[in-house]
């Protein structure tokens, strides 16, 4: 991949789960709840946007508010804080927008919105500040396998297409082909099977009388097709669920998003399809166990599995990590607390969210902020050049617009595309024919128009 987040995080629902989901005793449930009391701490630290605006699971028959009431009890088996069942009245009195037929809900304090694109790109950079080296475009193809002082198999390092990375310890991270990698060193009998969720994006205008997040009652397989505000002001639809065979199977399909539509206009009848600006496709990695993998294998040695992270691996993923700190020192590696480590890192000054003054300010600064690029987010060529010189730059169009909401407005990207290619060709010094939109073959430009052929 060319920028970090490229898998099932630039793809998914971008909600912290409150907890009640989850089967009682699992991973999930241990480590969702465990993660979503990180977020606040977490997101200020690292300046990401996360908004803690409770969610709803609608009931719209007797039957439904049933199963609400099962799912408040696992809720409460699961500790989760803040749970509570309103009646319609109340409900449509809360989100004016949701169906009249509705006829009670299931209200998840805890709940929330984040960016998910700028949640792993905060950690990732920070972890580049505290020394951390990243590796993008680097395919990891097999094990370095030896023996250990007692004899038995272990993992010592890492081959892929750059060259060996050598290592006491490897952590398998890898998303939908964590599976994979389980098989190239010796541990069989793991699954995973990618299950495809397809999405609608909708205009700011299509947010104005929503506040939080709507789940119709779930299904054995999914959390159902929610609508959503998102944490920039747009609505989200989504996601089916629908198991593929392609890991890197992205498309959307009509029958799919009409799927997604149908089911999301029983939840709020007024949505608009006219107000859609974007769709697209996302990856879940189901595990065969159901539950997620965080273990270390007594065979071979030297090695630490993270399988079947699918929802709600994004709220989880901060508890996870400490787990994996844990599991780590429990194994040996010596673990000794940095006197310079920094929890924190600063954003890209965001033009559209400061007053004027602010925004006077930074332009005496550097007037490159002035000039603005995208005119639907109101991003300006400061921040384009922010994101080229970051920690880990952002060297494709892609990794610029998950940094800064460039063309992800209205318009798509169909009036700053020229002008993004010309900045970051400028900044990274390279010709704007080298510019891609996500790394490999996605170049947007073939050869000059003025180009002569001897």
């Amino acid at each position: 991949a060319a920028d970090v987040g490229e898998g099932t995080t630039k793809a998914n629902t971008a909600i912290v789960h409150a907890g009640y989901d989850a089967k009682p005793g699992s991973l999930k449930a241990r480590y969702n709840l465990a993660g979503n009391a990180m977020f606040d701490r977490l997101c200020a630290d690292l300046e990401v946007d996360f908004d803690r605006c409770g969610s709803y699971v609608v009931g719209v028959s007797r039957e439904d508010m049933e199963t609400l009431e099962a799912l408040r009890r696992r809720g409460l088996e699961n500790g989760v804080p803040g749970l509570s069942l309103i009646d319609g009245e109340e409900m449509r009195r809360r989100e004016p927008a949701v169906t009249p037929d509705t006829v009670g809900a299931l209200y998840a304090e805890t709940g929330g919105i984040v960016d998910p694109f700028d949640l792993c790109i905060a950690a990732a950079e920070n972890a580049v500040l505290n020394g951390v080296e990243v590796a993008l475009e680097t395919e990891a193809l097999d094990f370095v396998r030896d023996v250990d002082d007692s004899g038995r198999a272990a993992i010592t390092g890492v081959v892929t297409n750059r060259g060996v990375y050598r290592s006491k310890w490897v952590v398998i991270a890898a998303g939908l082909w964590a599976d994979e990698l389980m098989h190239k060193a010796g541990l069989d009998g793991f699954q995973i099977t990618p299950r495809k969720g397809e999405y609608f994006v909708l205009d700011r205008v299509a947010a104005e009388e929503m506040h939080s997040v709507l789940f119709p009652c779930p299904t054995p397989v999914s959390k159902g097709i929610l609508v959503t505000r998102t944490i920039h002001g747009n609505v989200m639809l989504g996601p089916n669920a629908c198991n593929v065979e392609d890991k890197e199977d992205v498309a959307t399909t009509a029958s799919g998003l009409n799927e997604v539509m149908t089911g999301a206009l029983r939840l709020v009848p007024g949505l608009e399809p006219r107000h859609v600006i974007r769709t697209y496709a996302g990856l879940r990695a189901a595990g065969s166990t159901e539950d997620f993998v965080i273990e270390m294998p007594p065979d071979p040695v030297g090695l630490l599995v993270l399988a079947g992270i699918e929802s709600p691996g994004l709220t989880a993923s901060p508890a996870i990590a400490e787990r994996v700190v844990e599991l780590l020192g429990d194994a040996g590696l010596e673990l000794t607390e940095r006197p310079d480590y920094d929890p924190t890192r600063r954003r890209i000054p965001r033009y559209s969210e400061m007053d004027d003054d602010e925004r006077r300010a930074i332009i005496a600064t550097d007037r490159r902020y002035g000039h603005i690029v995208c005119r639907c987010e109101m991003v300006t060529e400061g921040e384009i050049v922010a994101a080229c010189h970051r920690p880990i730059p952002a060297r494709t169009y892609d990794a610029v617009k998950r940094r800064t909401r460039i063309g992800t407005g209205r318009c798509q990207g169909a009036f700053d595309t020229p002008l993004v290619l010309q900045i970051m060709a400028r900044e990274l010094g390279v010709s704007p024919l080298d510019i891609t939109k996500k790394g490999g073959a996605s170049r947007f430009l073939v050869r000059e128009t003025k180009e002569v052929t001897p």
